[in-house]
């Protein structure tokens, strides 16, 4: 348990971040795994909808900096190529 006042605090502003960043994160999550799952699932128009859409939630959750916009970056990336290795090879 912290015990000078300088821990306390810092105890309480880790927690209001907390608590302010856990539902931006979920949001980011959620709507990557809904991507990849249409993207295993073979539904490719469904799929790029559902990438352009967490791509605008990682970019919002970046800007308000709950996660790093390098992490936020490297997502995208992953999420992409998934998309563009399910596509047919013409």
């Amino acid at each position: 348990m912290a015990y000078t006042k300088s821990a306390k605090k810092r105890m309480r502003t880790s927690q209001e971040q907390r608590y302010r960043n856990k539902p931006l994160r979920t949001r980011c999550k959620t709507s990557t795994s809904r991507a990849e799952t249409l993207i295993a699932q073979g539904d490719l128009s469904q799929a790029e909808q559902a990438i352009r859409h967490a791509f605008s939630v990682l970019d919002k959750t970046a800007r308000k900096r709950a996660i790093h916009p390098n992490n936020a970056s490297r997502r995208k990336s992953r999420l992409i190529k998934k998309l563009n290795a399910a596509r047919p090879r013409a």
